[in-house]
């Protein structure tokens, strides 16, 4: 999980492709003309047909060229990024920044680009003339391999504009928020209970009393709880450590994020020794100032409502968009019908539970869904009948029937929602009607 979090952090930023990439680059820039010194004169005709052939200042007006066109195109795809991402964040929601800015084809784009440029521009001092007594060298080889590479940009920045035209769509948006949900779901919820039959009692259940409250180390998202570290440090002290907090929620420093259970057979935990496990937890929990998807399923939810609510504001006035989020909403609150969402009990080696992290339930993950959207939606019938086929889908694939008093739940809101706005008679029949048949399923799914 922790290597998957790394992985997530350097995918979200722009830097590390594109300067590796100009690493690589001075590295060949330097390498390639010494070889070329070495080789140039023993090549065989046959390939010497397909190297460069000019003298050092058609070299020097090749590499010119390259380097300082593809230092403007460069400059052209990061304007086009930053435009992308105002977009995204004014259209859709600032919260999308991240899916946009985690696109590996842009990272290689801009390295293709910057990595041309610098290898062009470190060739380019190793070109001599046979001026002044000294001996004219032109590497043919790097020379060539600059010349492919700006071929090479060329078509990147024609795929890069087809990519950009693809990305900035909100279909495709929604696809991308859908998939990478649906992986964080995949990865963090299991599809059965976690195995904890037969287990040692703990020392000290977390339902006792005799919990003492740990305090957050620091402010911000809790993006990632080390779980094997969590038990590791909870069976240091023969305790067991609740983390109460779901990933994603936000931390205050100074405030209880987590309780403390001591063994039965010892004294509660002293003030040092409750900060001496602060400083512990503070290295097995991620706090950071935004939201990621790396143990927050919930995330995805919330970025595809509030795309769902931006599409509903009045300066935007797209009640399709709603409905296509309300489509991907359904599939994924169908996906998670097979996990298991209670709090996940850690066991340490001797099968005994030393941690336990807090997970949201599905009527959380029910809310987010739907209730901002039919705050600002309900006023389009559309949307309230698209709302009422996510209940009816949802329900089809509660096959166990445990989350009815969830769906009965928003069910009553949403009826609340119907007699708030005003519909013409033709459409309130129609919602009416609908409602009934959704709640008469959502009450006979009572297995």
């Amino acid at each position: 999980m922790r290597a998957h979090a790394i992985r997530a952090a350097f995918s979200s930023r722009l830097w590390p492709i594109p300067v590796f990439a100009v690493a690589l680059a001075v590295a060949s820039g330097v390498g390639l003309p010494a070889l070329d010194a070495v080789v140039d004169d023993r090549l065989p005709e046959v390939l010497q047909v397909y190297l460069f052939s000019g003298g050092a200042e058609a070299a020097r007006s090749v590499l010119e060229a390259i380097s300082g066109s593809l230092i403007t195109v460069t400059s052209l795809t990061f304007s086009l990024t930053v435009v992308t991402l105002q977009l995204a964040s004014s259209q859709f929601s600032p919260r999308l920044l991240r899916t946009f800015t985690s696109d590996s084809f842009v990272h290689w784009t801009l390295a293709l680009f910057l990595g041309t440029f610098a290898y062009s521009l470190t060739v380019l001092r190793s070109v001599r003339s046979g001026t002044a007594g000294g001996t004219e060298f032109v590497p043919d080889i790097a020379v060539t391999v600059a010349f492919l590479l700006a071929i090479a940009s060329v078509i990147g920045l024609v795929l890069f504009l087809a990519h950009l035209t693809r990305e900035i769509r909100v279909e495709t948006m929604m696809r991308n928020v859908h998939s990478e949900t649906a992986a964080t779901i995949e990865r963090v919820l299991p599809t059965h209970p976690t195995p904890t039959a037969g287990a040692a009692a703990a020392p000290g259940e977390p339902t006792a009393s005799g919990g003492q409250r740990v305090l957050a180390p620091s402010s911000g998202f809790l993006n990632m709880v080390d779980e094997a570290g969590l038990a590791a440090a909870a069976r240091e002290r023969g305790a067991v450590v609740r983390i109460d907090v779901w990933a994603g929620d936000s931390l205050i420093a100074g405030v209880p994020f987590a309780t403390a259970w001591a063994g039965a057979a010892r004294e509660p935990f002293t003030s040092a020794e409750l900060e001496d496990l602060t400083r512990q937890l503070a290295d097995v929990v991620t706090v950071g100032f935004e939201r990621t998807n790396d143990q927050d399923p919930v995330f995805g939810f919330r970025q595809l409502a509030d795309v769902g609510a931006r599409a509903l504001s009045p300066g935007t006035n797209d009640p399709t968009t709603a409905v296509h989020v309300i489509g991907h909403l359904s599939s994924l609150l169908c996906m998670l019908m097979e996990r298991e969402l209670r709090d996940h009990l850690v066991q340490d080696a001797d099968g005994r539970v030393r941690a336990i992290v807090a997970r949201p339930g599905f009527d959380h993950f029910l809310a987010t869904a739907v209730s901002q959207i039919r705050h600002y939606g309900m006023q389009d019938v559309e949307v309230g009948l698209r709302l009422l086929t996510l209940f009816e889908e949802v329900n089809w694939c509660n096959h166990l029937g445990a989350q009815r008093h969830a769906l009965e739940s928003q069910l009553a809101e949403l009826r609340e929602s119907i007699e708030h706005h005003q519909y013409t008679s033709t459409e309130k029949h129609a919602l009416v009607d609908r409602f009934d048949q959704v709640r008469s399923a959502v009450a006979a799914n009572a297995r």
